[in-house]
């Protein structure tokens, strides 16, 4: 496979433009592609903005911040990420966007490109049957906020060749990622592990056990979370919470994977935790 200087990323949300963000600024020539303008262009105001608090503390120069910023090309044309070496989704957890996505993809891409997704929970094996490059299919679950966080799953469908996995695990660490090795199975680790605990703290809510400040209060003082479950979960996004659990709960058949019923109505009602205003908590939107 031919060295990667160009990176497509699909979705500018938080994780799109945390992504484009660690590849622009690891001198990559980044594609950043949206479905509408003014996703994009808060995709690429924030990372001006996290660009510039690197700065303000003292991790980044002028010089490097702008170079970072100019690596970064926006576009509406998912066709325009056909000369891309390397392609990472970041979309919405939804099975079915994905799956255009990665019909899209495997049209546009040039053949031998990686398509690697950003998906937190949803089988890497089964998205890369959506293409006719499974061998080059890859889960590389970055995590938030990305330009701070240095974790990064790499993982394996059941097809996906040991150079693709070589080649993406070298790029994590190119990025100044730790990457680590996961197989295939619905919420990988790091989700199989939280959901189930974000979802728990819920359910002694909806169950008056406790308030949210306390349940949070315990495990911040308790166990030395920098911070609790439910303000966790409103950072993540209740409705990513949400997708995430009921991943989990088709993929392993366990009812103890069940989302808890006070999520489904906060979703329901608009709470979506910090980008909505109001979750558990309510937060000021300016």
């Amino acid at each position: 496979m031919s060295e990667i200087r160009k990176v497509g990323v699909v979705g500018a949300g938080t994780m799109g433009n945390g992504i484009a963000h660690v590849f622009a600024k690891g001198g990559f020539a980044v594609r950043l592609c949206e479905v509408e303008q003014r996703f994009l262009d808060r995709g690429v105001e924030t990372i001006r903005k996290n660009l510039g608090r690197e700065m303000s503390k003292g991790k980044l120069t002028q010089e490097d911040a702008d170079a970072a910023l100019a690596r970064i090309e926006g576009t509406l044309a998912r066709t325009a990420l056909g000369d891309c070496d390397l392609i990472v989704e970041a979309a919405t957890e939804q099975l079915e966007v994905k799956r255009q996505i990665f019909e899209d993809l495997d049209r546009i891409a040039k053949p031998g490109v990686i398509l690697a997704s950003n998906t937190s929970s949803i089988s890497i094996t089964k998205l890369a049957a959506f293409t006719g490059r499974p061998e080059r299919v890859i889960g590389m679950h970055f995590f938030n906020p990305v330009p701070v966080m240095k974790l990064v799953e790499v993982i394996r469908g059941l097809a996906t060749a040991q150079e693709t996995f070589d080649t993406v695990k070298a790029l994590a660490e190119r990025l100044g990622k730790t990457p680590v090795e996961v197989n295939d199975a619905a919420g990988f680790v790091s989700n199989r592990v939280l959901m189930p605990l974000l979802n728990e703290a819920m359910y002694a809510v909806m169950e008056g056990v406790a308030t949210p400040e306390a349940v949070d209060q315990v495990f911040q003082l308790g166990m030395a979370h920098p911070m609790g479950p439910l303000t966790l979960a409103d950072f993540i996004g209740l409705d990513v919470c949400l997708d995430i659990m009921r991943v989990l709960l088709e993929g392993l058949g366990d009812p103890k994977y069940r989302p808890c019923p006070l999520l489904i109505r906060m979703v329901d009602a608009g709470w979506l935790g910090r980008k909505s205003g109001r979750g558990f908590f309510v937060y000021d939107k300016s």
